[in-house]
């Protein structure tokens, strides 16, 4: 009952499929299709007429390619049931076959017990014969019971010891897996390291260069503002020269010129400042650099502007004259913030 109610639904999606095959093919094809009476007008029309008995001829042929296929794979599907029915049909009989000896087994047990009892009965002047056979018999059953018992103790052992076997095995392959998992994050810890490092030295390197270039900038910043101080300077004197008197023509007037002129560039104003000055007095080096600078008087914005702009500057022109030098190291100055 079972094998034909496993065998009933394939057969049945089979009867569905091929019926269904059917009516696709008697849908697709219309066979009462009469032939249309074309009037000899015009070639495009008969064009028309081959076009369409062309496509017809494509679809039929397509749907008996789609059948052709789908019988080719209902064909496989049977072979695979009737293959799978055939084990499972060769598995019940290799079980039944078993079943049946082990019956017989228990039958001829059974008859050899009844023919041990009768023969008892019957021969009860042999009873001391027959009581010792039935004591052999009985030792024999409690051998056979006994190995019986032994080989299904073998039996069990075996099993535990195939699921320790398998549980060895399913610990080992997690071990194994897990240490292929530590390794691969080990790999990737230390291929991100690498990256890191890697990383980290283009930034230090990159900020090198952008050290290189600001101090490259800077240095080209600062020759252009020498150069802009030289030429503002050279302007000055020109300009000065006109209306200056000899005194403002000497050295000393030259470099105090310059020295405001520096101070000047280097100064930041506001409106607040317009027609304000601070006296300030400024220890110069030899080479420029400014020793001190203390304001002795003047409006306290332009004097702090005044001084942060000395500090800015850090060298104030001096001329290369040594008695020049000497009478400008010490120098007070008025400073008088203009406006463009």
């Amino acid at each position: 009952m079972a094998d034909n109610s496993n065998l009933a639904l394939p057969l049945s999606i089979s009867a569905g499929i091929h019926i269904g095959v059917i009516i696709i093919l008697a849908i697709g094809i219309d066979f009462t299709h009469k032939p249309v009476q074309v009037q000899q007008v015009s070639a495009p029309a008969v064009q028309a007429v081959m076009v369409d008995q062309q496509k017809v001829a494509n679809q039929v042929e397509k749907l008996k390619q789609e059948k052709r296929e789908t019988e080719r794979r209902e064909r496989e599907r049977q072979a695979e049931l009737e293959r799978k029915a055939q084990e499972a049909k060769q598995a019940r009989e290799r079980e039944q076959a078993q079943i049946k000896k082990l019956e017989q087994e228990r039958k001829q047990q059974e008859i050899e017990t009844q023919k041990a009892n009768e023969a008892a009965k019957v021969a009860q002047v042999k009873q001391q014969q027959e009581k010792e056979k039935a004591q052999k018999a009985e030792a024999d059953r409690k051998l056979k019971e006994q190995e019986r018992k032994v080989a299904e103790d073998a039996a069990q052992k075996a099993a535990e010891k195939r699921k320790a076997e398998e549980a060895a095995a399913a610990k080992a392959e997690t071990e194994r897996k897990q240490k292929e998992a530590e390794a691969k994050a080990k790999a990737e810890a230390e291929a991100k390291a690498k990256a890191e490092a890697k990383a980290k030295a283009d930034a230090e390197a990159k900020a090198k260069a952008a050290a290189k270039a600001k101090a490259d900038a800077e240095a080209k910043a600062r020759a252009q503002q020498e150069q802009e101080m030289a030429d503002a300077l050279a302007a000055e004197q020109a300009a000065l020269s006109q209306t200056m008197n000899k005194q403002m023509q000497s050295e000393v007037g030259k470099y105090t010129a310059m020295i405001k002129s520096t101070i000047q560039r280097n100064l930041v104003v506001d409106e607040s400042m317009r027609g304000k000055s601070c006296k300030v007095s400024v220890r110069l080096a030899n080479d420029g650099f400014v020793i001190s600078s203390q304001t002795e008087g003047g409006d306290p914005n332009v004097c702090r502007a005044t001084k942060a702009a000395i500090q800015k500057a850090g060298k104030l022109p001096v001329s290369p004259d040594p008695a020049v030098y000497n009478l400008m190291k010490e120098i007070n100055l008025i400073v008088e913030p203009t406006f463009n």
